[in-house]
């Protein structure tokens, strides 16, 4: 077979993944907060785009192009609705805020030999300086540098928290070296986690040294600070409440005991009768066993619905966009036109404007189609749990990301980035919308299946109606279950209950029937 060069043409198809399409795929999974950063990144970089309706729009007025997106107004409140508010808001700023500046400048600074009159005294050279120090003051003129923020608190950090106490503790500057060391080494629930050997090598102190000042730190506030396990935390509140008796003492050794609620063996080894014990356990109760999370470093993040949804007046339900997680990006055409036309002479000027309104309309578009699949996998879900929304998680449906997939004709993939850190306001409360994609579990009677989640909520609620006589096991809970049409393992019963952080049937006894002595007293 001889071999011999040729060229061939061939036809072929193949999915070709372009930077913009990725952009696309990634604004579906990306959260309310990481899509403001990115359209900041792009508002930045393309002097094409601007985002409407901020505090900072006072530019050059835009041109709402087939291409721009942003939320629409609701019913009832037009454009001829909102202009007399507008309006309104607009005439106070501008009228106050002048007002404001301009009563200020005449007293304090065009003025002031008003307030300072001519009357032949000498008068203080320093009353313009001292006026122009104020005005550079954060919100001193009552104008734009006004920033509320400036004025407030920073948060106390738990290691702020230790500094400021270390000086009136340790009078030696080794120590206080030492102390500051040991803080370093304090996690966010206030335990100490470093090595006292490592940390006495690196100083060139003994073990000792390094224990005698830990020891002089674990009596500063709060109580239980710098302890190196759950049973030295309790231990150092109870004796600084002067409570650490030899029984308490014991009792705070075999926490694991108390875990269990293996109270027998416990009063054994305490050496007190069951009331004795169970005063003990009510001061337990009152200690905190993680004495640093009042100052966590980490700010809460407020969650922000992305879909809203309220029941309709015909018995339906509405499903909308949360306005304030959409974005309105527009592109504004008039900047391009003039710059195009006066300023852009050269080919590289007019290619990077060519550049900038393509991207710019690509993104608009990505953010609308972004809008509508949210709106699409929201709407679906909706329609899926129906019963959820008007009896309750008993009702939640089982439900996976093909069945949705399959209503709405988009792939799997995509629901999974749509679902993915979304959040949705009902009336039942608000909830990520992976929540409710749940497993089926199989009906006793041939019915329609249960969802995994509803499953859990029915054994949490048969737990909570236990009686301390009358406590159920797992195999009472899967003939309860059973009853009811769900048909569940043993071995499932006991994981669910597990995830859930809910002790065995013999712990639950121990706890109720103690917690029914104590609330008897």
């Amino acid at each position: 077979m001889a071999l011999s060069a040729g060229l061939f043409l061939r036809q072929s198809q193949s999915l070709v993944m372009t930077p913009q399409l990725m952009q696309s795929i990634q604004l579906l999974q990306m959260t309310h907060f990481e899509l403001v950063q990115f359209i900041a990144q792009e508002v930045e970089k393309n002097p094409l785009l601007e985002v409407s309706g901020g505090d900072d729009d006072h530019g050059a007025p835009l041109e709402a192009t087939p291409d721009n997106f942003g939320p629409e107004l609701p019913e009832g409140r037009g454009e001829d609705g909102d202009k007399g508010e507008e309006r309104l808001n607009a005439d106070w700023y501008e009228t106050g805020q002048n007002a404001s500046a301009d009563r200020l400048n005449s007293a304090l600074d065009t003025n002031y030999e008003n307030v300072y009159p001519d009357d032949g005294h000498e008068r203080s050279a320093d009353v313009p300086e001292l006026v122009s120090q104020w005005k550079s003051m954060p919100g001193g003129d009552a104008g734009e540098g006004y920033d509320l923020d400036a004025f407030a608190a920073m948060q106390v950090t738990l290691s702020d928290h230790i500094a400021q106490q270390i000086p009136f503790l340790l009078t030696s500057a080794p120590d206080r070296l030492i102390a500051q060391l040991l803080t370093e080494h304090l996690d966010e629930a206030g335990y100490f986690r470093g090595d006292l050997a490592e940390i006495g090598e690196r100083l060139g102190k003994t073990t000792a040294d390094i224990e005698c000042v830990l020891t002089a730190l674990q009596t500063l506030d709060p109580p239980g600070i710098f302890a190196r396990s759950l049973s030295e935390c309790l231990a150092i509140q109870l004796r600084q409440k002067d409570r650490l008796d030899p029984a308490m003492a014991t009792l705070v050794e075999h926490l694991e005991l108390l875990a269990k609620r293996d109270f027998q063996t416990l009063k054994k080894l305490c050496g007190v009768d069951e009331e004795d014990l169970l005063e003990m356990l009510g001061e337990i109760r009152c200690l905190n066993p993680k004495p640093g999370s009042g100052f966590s470093n980490t700010i809460p993040e407020t969650i922000t619905p992305d879909i809203v949804v309220q029941a309709g007046p015909q018995g339906n339900w509405l499903v909308e966009l949360n306005p304030d997680t959409l974005p309105r990006v527009l592109v504004n055409q008039s900047y391009f036109a003039e710059i195009s036309r006066n300023t852009a002479k050269s080919n590289q000027d007019q290619a990077f404007l060519s550049e900038c309104m393509q991207n710019a309309n690509w993104l608009t578009r990505s953010l609308d189609q972004r809008a509508r699949t949210i709106m699409k996998v929201a709407s679906e879900i909706v329609r899926q749990q129906d019963a959820f929304l008007l009896h309750g998680v008993d009702h939640l449906k089982p439900l996976n990301l093909k069945t949705v997939a399959d209503a709405i004709k988009m792939h799997e993939s995509t629901v999974s980035r749509v679902t993915s850190n979304k959040y949705m306001l009902t009336p039942r409360g608000l909830f990520e919308l992976k929540y409710f994609f749940t497993v089926s579990i199989g009906s006793a009677e041939g019915g329609d299946n249960h969802s995994a989640e509803a499953v859990r909520h029915r054994i949490r609620v048969l737990i909570d109606k236990e009686r301390p006589d009358a406590v159920l096991s797992d195999d009472d809970i899967v003939d309860s279950l059973r009853s009811t049409g769900i048909d569940l393992a043993r071995r499932t019963v006991a994981k669910y209950r597990e995830a859930m952080n809910i002790p065995s049937s013999v712990q639950r006894r121990r706890e109720k029937r103690a917690l029914a002595k104590v609330a008897a007293q």
